[in-house]
Formats: structure tokens, sequence, C-alpha cells
């Protein structure tokens, strides 16, 4: 377990390389190309009218977001687990009701419970290891009431590990799919082999 465990760390770490360069390094001055190109989406959105869910797994990077945001003057609502839950709703109602272009959520605070149809964009910053919490997150915008169709970007850093991470969602899928019909095992934890084949393959 204690092998797993530091594998998982190192691949976090990965993971958080592709996002910012600040994730990993508070003082660099390295520019994001993941950043960059999520400023330069939410340009386009906005000349459109259109409104976006963006979530991430990394609290820190939201943080970044909304520096740049703040920069901009672009206007947005966020939602994570330090929100008090007294503020959860009122967030969310601010936004359906239309404050904010953006609502910057955690992959974890925001999978469940959130009725968000106001927004037709969802951007979805990071792969999680498990697709279906990707997907419970995008489910967000598409609850009963949504009257338009709803747009979902991943913003993935090429040749990295999460294209990785992306392959093994399509694995994880098919799983679910042979469970649902019977055909397949139950899915069982990553294990330390699959792991290091992410990073190997």
């Amino acid at each position: 377990k204690g092998d797993t465990m530091r594998v998982l760390a190192h691949l976090t770490r990965l993971r958080q390389a592709c996002c910012h360069p600040r994730l990993l390094i508070p003082e660099s001055e390295v520019a994001s190309s993941k950043l960059t190109a999520l400023m330069e989406l939410v340009e386009h959105l906005r000349e459109g009218n259109h409104r976006a869910l963006v979530f991430s797994q990394f609290t820190s990077l939201l943080d970044l977001v909304q520096e740049a945001l703040d920069a901009a003057g672009v206007e947005y609502l966020r939602l994570d687990g330090t929100t008090p839950a007294s503020n959860r709703q009122s967030r969310v109602s601010a936004f359906q009701n239309g404050q904010g272009d953006l609502f910057l959520i955690s992959l974890k605070a925001g999978g469940t419970g959130l009725n968000l149809t106001a927004a037709d964009y969802v951007v979805h910053l990071d792969p999680w290891w498990n697709p279906a919490a990707e997907d419970q997150a995008t489910d967000r915008a598409h609850r009963f009431g949504q009257t338009r169709p709803v747009t979902v970007y991943r913003l993935l850093t090429r040749n990295t590990i999460e294209e990785k991470v992306l392959r093994l969602h399509g694995y994880k899928r098919e799983l679910a799919r042979d469970v649902l019909s019977g055909s397949g095992k139950r899915e069982a934890p990553l294990g330390l082999e699959e792991l290091r084949a992410l990073v190997l393959r």
C-alpha cells in the first residue's frame, strides 16, 4: 500500500505540472498554456453570451484561475470544500439568477446535488481518475429545466500523463458497461503495476 501511495503522489505532481507550473513552484514565472487556453475560451464564451461551469480537482488551480479572472474583469462565483453548507444554495441561486459568467467548482464539492442549468458550457481543467466523477459534475448543467444544448470542453496537455488518464477513462467506461450488462467483473481499485504503467507506457 505504501508503494501505491507514493506512486499516486508522484502522479498527482505530474498532473499538477500539466495544469500550472505554480502548483509545484509557487514563485515560478512560467506561463500556463492551459490557463491561457481557458482565458481565450472564456473570452469567446462571453462574446456569445454563454455561461460556464469550470471544474478542477485542485482548489489551488482554481485560486490561480481566480487571479486571471480578476485581472480580466470577469465575474464569477466559486464553490469548493471550504464553502459553508449554508452558503452553497445561495451561490447556486445567484448563478441561476444571472450572477457571474463562470462558476468555479471543485470536482468533489460540486459532483452531486446541484442544479446549474443556467450554464450551457462545462469546462474540465484536469482529468480525474474516475470518469464517473466527471460525468456527475457535467450533469449539473444537464438537469431538468435545461433548454439549450450543453457543450463540454476538457483541457488536456498533449503527450503527458493527462492523455494516459484519458485512455484509462475509456478502459473504465468499458468495465462499467460490462458490469451493467452482467458480462464483466466489478471494477477494482488501480493496483501498483497499473499506476506504473500509466507513466511507463
